[in-house]
């Protein structure tokens, strides 16, 4: 049964108790609009399509988000140094632009207006991450924190915009020849032994900097990666190029193969991509660089390929399957003659 009652001057409160369903209760301006809620609540109930709405109307986005910031993100995201991972980016600029709203209020036409909005100031990529943040943040609160969304998660059902196009930045030989060149000649004597890591390797910079020593095995010419991006562990092969450079490496006090920071790391790198006269190239390039060659290779599948690389899912490697294709069309062309 329902019950309304008059609270204070200019409120009314209705309340709505039916066996089997939680108590209902929710305060109105106007006693029609009070009357109107109990009705269609009352009638949900018995049609047995009641939703509970309550948890959703009473928590913002931003409340939300906050909870996932400090209950669920510390244990699935991995920490840097600097405290700038971009799950914390995401989340800031998401409870700024919709953190006002309820959970309740959120749909696919609101979800779909900040897409539209965003992507007029930044790229595909940077929203297609930020929309799956978004998502993220209403499973958690459905499935951790136990609130019904009335409106399912909306974030599933809109358009998404397209994946920015993989960068494909690889330098020519002279490029090559003059990076070498600047690597060796700087002050930053770990610059140039991390540059031949990072290609012999296709390490990320992250899981580079992080690499031990007694995580290197030079009798099985493999280095233990610990820290990695997907939160794996998984066996890198060291080429005996690579074996090379980390013979010429002094065992740090610190224990780590390359010692320095990754801001540190970054300036100096940049500082010899400028003095070589190489623009657009960054560090990640390299690990692109170090994939494509061990793809021309022609000798290698695209599983053991993953395995090096440490991808989750082969999709990320198909461009480099057209490297592969390339090689075997010339091993045939070879037998041919």
């Amino acid at each position: 049964m329902a019950t309304i009652r008059k609270r204070g001057d200019f409120q009314w409160e209705a309340q709505v108790r039916r066996k089997g369903f939680p108590s209902q209760s929710k305060t109105f301006n106007t006693r029609s609009d009070a009357d109107l809620w109990a009705a269609t609540t009352e009638s949900e109930m018995g049609r047995g399509v009641f939703i509970d709405r309550s948890d959703a109307e009473r928590n913002t986005i931003a409340e939300i988000i906050d909870r996932f910031t400090s209950e669920f993100a510390p244990h699935h995201y991995k920490p840097r140094d600097d405290g700038k991972e971009a799950w914390r980016y995401q989340c800031g600029h998401l409870k700024g632009a919709i953190g006002k709203f309820s959970l309740a209020a959120l749909d696919q036409k609101l979800v779909a207006e900040y897409r539209d909005k965003r992507l007029g100031v930044v790229g595909n990529s940077t929203v297609r991450k930020e929309l799956f943040m978004l998502s993220k943040i209403l499973k958690f609160a459905e499935i951790e924190c136990a609130i019904t969304l009335p409106r399912g998660n909306p974030v599933e059902k809109i358009r998404k915009p397209s994946e920015g196009k993989s960068r494909d930045r690889r330098l020519t030989d002279d490029e090559w020849e003059m990076l070498v060149e600047e690597c060796r000649k700087s002050r930053n004597l770990h610059l140039w032994p991390a540059v031949q890591l990072a290609v012999e390797t296709g390490m990320r910079q992250g899981e580079l900097l992080a690499l031990t020593w007694k995580n290197i095995d030079k009798k099985r010419s493999i280095a233990f990666l610990k820290d990695t991006k997907n939160g794996e562990e998984r066996a890198v092969p060291l080429s005996p190029a690579a074996l090379s450079v980390l013979d010429t490496l002094p065992v740090s006090i610190v224990g780590k193969v390359i010692p320095v920071e990754r801001m540190t790391l970054f300036h100096v790198f940049q500082a010899a991509c400028g003095r070589a006269g190489i623009e657009d190239f960054t560090w990640h390039d390299l690990r692109h660089e170090a994939l494509s060659r061990l793809a021309e290779r022609g000798d290698m599948t695209v599983l053991e390929l993953a395995a090096v690389s440490g991808h989750k899912t082969l999709q990320m490697l198909k461009r480099y399957t057209h490297l592969q294709a390339e090689k075997l069309a010339a091993k045939l062309a070879m037998n041919i003659r």
